[in-house]
């Protein structure tokens, strides 16, 4: 996942690290829709009332997670994808599928009939990319909407990133799940609300600067210690929930009633940079993680199994096509303000069920 254009340092709050960013609006709008919150002209007199105000504002923006892939140097970079067994044969090769400009593309998810939801962040839309590289306009007028997830069920979830940032449901019924924080709009939580995935009982982790639980009467809970978070994922089984922490990848036990225990470290990130990005696993329970040379592959064990190589910086990952062995991703260019969706066959498989 990523902001629109980036500036990253790292500050420590009260012993906590977390990541901000300063964030340049699409060609030069003030006010969202397609502008995150802390680049609209309004958030200062939103910051004004907020009862508990954002840690550091002078740095506050950006997506409250590392940055990496969006990091990387201008591509195509050349790249050869090795085997990895039971998950991709050596020599396989990466087709460009879509492109668009802008910030247009990030937070991806399968859909049932081997498609793709991509939330656009600059245009306020969910497209569904089909199996033949089509698209159409799946659903409108989000707030700078930023990042896609499917529950069990069914349900589709969205993290608004304009002005006022929200958790929404899509469908079946249209609706906001959560907006506000202690009493607070989410705004001053400080940061852009990033990624999220979705559990059975109607509710959504997702993170902004740290990890939060929106039960499913928008009720929000946060998470957790030293976090920098970014890319986040709910284990197929409903009963872990992993979120990309900088250079590592940090597990949390999920209890009855949604909320999280047990925090501790499942695995490193390789290749350096800010860390992981966006995340999805295999019906085998392997963990795909977004970083800045490619893909990182993790066993169920938390041990490293390999890299998926990428021609360019990737920022999201999801299964998808006919019978869920295609990986796809959007590689994004910043220099040249451009997204492209890239797509790869696979031994492995993706979950038939919710992907993220």
């Amino acid at each position: 996942m990523r902001s629109t254009r980036l500036l990253v340092f790292v500050i420590g709050i009260g012993g906590a690290s977390a990541a901000f960013s300063q964030i340049v609006p699409p060609t030069g709008l003030k006010q969202g829709p397609g502008v995150q919150a802390p680049a609209d002209e309004r958030e200062p007199d939103v910051l004004k009332a907020c009862k508990t105000p954002p840690p550091a504002p002078a740095g506050r923006g950006g997506r409250g997670g590392g940055r990496g892939p969006a990091a990387a140097g201008p591509g195509p970079r050349e790249y050869k994808v090795t085997e990895i067994p039971g998950v991709i044969a050596g020599g396989q090769q990466w087709k460009e599928v879509w492109q668009v400009d802008g910030n247009n593309a990030d937070g991806i998810i399968g859909t049932k009939d081997g498609g793709l939801l991509i939330a656009q962040n600059d245009k306020s839309d969910v497209i569904k990319l089909d199996k033949d590289g089509k698209t159409s306009v799946a659903f409108t007028g989000t707030n700078t909407g930023g990042s896609v997830a499917m529950n069990a069920k069914g349900a589709i979830f969205l993290v608004n990133r304009g002005l006022n940032p929200s958790v929404e449901q899509l469908s079946p019924q249209r609706k906001v799940l959560a907006s506000h924080y202690n009493g607070d709009p989410m705004d001053c939580i400080g940061g852009v609300i990033n990624d999220l995935t979705a559990d059975s009982k109607g509710g959504v982790y997702f993170t902004m600067g740290g990890l939060f639980y929106a039960d499913s009467k928008g009720n929000v809970t946060r998470y957790g210690q030293n976090l920098t978070t970014n890319g986040i994922v709910l284990s197929a089984d409903e009963k872990h929930v992993f979120v990309t922490n900088g250079p590592s990848v940090v597990e949390f036990d999920v209890q009855k009633d949604g909320s999280l225990t047990n925090q501790r470290e499942f695995a490193k990130l390789e290749g350096g940079g800010f860390g992981g990005d966006g995340s999805t696993f295999d019906s085998a329970g392997r963990l795909y993680v977004t970083t800045n040379p490619g893909i990182q592959v993790i066993g169920p064990d938390g041990k490293n199994l390999g890299l998926i190589p990428t021609p360019r910086g990737v920022i999201t990952v999801a299964f998808s096509g006919p019978d869920r062995k295609t990986l796809y991703a959007v590689a994004r260019e910043n220099a040249e303000n451009k997204d492209w969706i890239i797509a790869i066959p696979m031994i492995a498989q993706g979950p038939k069920g919710r992907g993220k």
